[in-house]
């Protein structure tokens, strides 16, 4: 492993200047590492002092290219330079297993789940008493952290980051799920799989790999070197029922939550610590998130679900909904609900994608173009005023956000606001 010091006589071009590449920069400038260029296609005035003037020869002359996660070789105005350079390429979190010395590193990836079961373990580490830090993908760039003296660093790592990666060596990796995501990004799916499956590829015999048992036959076809470790959802359910937590009851986490009891067993926690843990647990925004009630309705915001494969659970674990979908659909995204009409009274379609949507669902249920999130939680609000049942109100969209919204946190915070002003005047 390298050190702060071998950093210091190596070169390198940062690129991409968002919030991961900023960090990247601010971490060289704490460790007194001069040699690096900066680069970002779109702002030119950033950090214009170390912006290189020829970006061929920045490449060619540096030893590494650390790409921030949202540039895509596929899409990138300087495309052919960088797919030239390629093996030069790392990211941020390269450079903590470049440095790293004696901190444990729990990395976490997969299509659905990554930031609640991120959450869940830095909650149940925190209160076994273990100094924990938890960044990357859910928000705080994992360099902001690295300085801190802890037991574990958590990682929640994307396909955009793990496509790129060199060094990333977890003593826990954790691959949860693969599913149809990103694949405007990556190009197809064997390259996104190729992508997840990287979390494993730099690990030694004594380090520890988390995969699913229908992800297993790829896991050995990878010829990973970690110890393979199948969580048994049967395991974690015979246990499940001592949780006393309401979030924690519904069936939509167990998959994710068998990697974290696996995971916590691994780390030798005692179950009863485990499930006192758990006790104490919130779940994270805009992943069915019950946040109101209000006679004889529910109202539930799962804005995060951004696929059909994120949604299903939600519309699994509900009866009774009122569901409203749509927006940016994902590449190759297809909603079959056969087996899950029987549990929705009515659909919502919002966004600029009516069509797609409406073409997908319309042989199953019944459905209202409503276009936006008002119209439709007003129509819902019709469509209930006679009904005495119990009725959930579900936002979990199956789509990306983008059509009308910067994200989608932005969008459940609307639905959220909306909800509680008219449920209140009309409920």
């Amino acid at each position: 492993m390298a050190s702060i010091y071998n950093l210091k006589k190596l070169s390198f071009l940062v690129y991409g200047l968002g919030l991961t590449g900023q960090s990247v920069i601010s971490f060289f400038k704490k460790n007194n590492i001069e040699n690096y260029q900066a680069w970002d296609d779109k702002n030119k005035k950033l950090f214009k002092k170390k912006r290189p003037r020829n970006l061929e020869k920045a490449m060619k002359e540096v030893n590494y290219i650390i790409l921030s996660p949202g540039v895509s070789l596929r899409k990138s105005v300087n495309k052919n330079k960088l797919i030239k350079h390629k093996d030069k390429i790392i990211t941020d979190i390269d450079l903590i297993f470049l440095i790293k010395k004696s901190l444990t590193s729990i990395v976490v990836t997969g299509s659905n789940g990554k930031s609640t079961t991120c959450k869940i373990i830095e909650h149940i580490l925190r209160k076994n008493k273990f100094k924990t830090l938890l960044g990357g993908n859910i928000g705080t760039p994992i360099l902001n952290l690295i300085s801190k003296k802890i037991d574990f660093l958590i990682i929640e790592a994307s396909s955009f980051q793990l496509a790129y990666s060199k060094f990333i060596a977890p003593d826990y990796a954790l691959l949860l799920n693969i599913t149809n995501d990103h694949l405007d990004w990556h190009g197809n799916m064997k390259n996104y799989i190729k992508a997840k499956f990287k979390i494993f590829e730099y690990q030694k015999k004594n380090q520890f790999s988390f995969v699913n048992s229908s992800l297993k036959s790829e896991f050995k076809k990878q010829n990973g070197s970690g110890k393979l470790i199948i969580p048994n959802l049967k395991s974690y359910r015979r246990i499940k029922y001592k949780i006393n937590n309401d979030y924690l009851k519904s069936d939509i986490n167990d998959q994710n939550m068998s990697y974290v009891f696996s995971l916590s067993k691994a780390l030798k926690i005692r179950n009863a610590d485990f499930l006192r843990s758990l006790s104490s647990f919130e779940g994270l925004p805009h992943r069915y998130e019950i946040f109101l009630k209000q006679k004889n309705c529910i109202f539930i915001n799962d804005s995060k679900a951004t696929s059909f494969q994120a949604t299903k659970g939600a519309l699994k674990n509900s009866e009774n909904i009122y569901w409203i979908l749509g927006g940016l659909p994902k590449k190759n995204d297809k909603i079959i609900l056969k087996d899950l009409k029987k549990n929705i009274i009515r659909s919502y379609i919002i966004g600029k994608n009516i069509n797609f949507f409406k073409n997908q669902i319309h042989k199953y249920i019944n459905y209202y173009i409503a276009k936006d999130l008002k119209k439709s939680i007003l129509q819902i609000l019709k469509d209930i005023k006679y009904r005495n049942k119990k009725n959930t109100i579900l936002l979990s969209p199956a789509a990306a956000s983008y059509d009308q919204f910067l994200n989608f946190e932005k969008r459940g915070e609307k639905f959220k606001k909306l909800c509680n002003y008219y449920a209140r005047r009309f409920i």
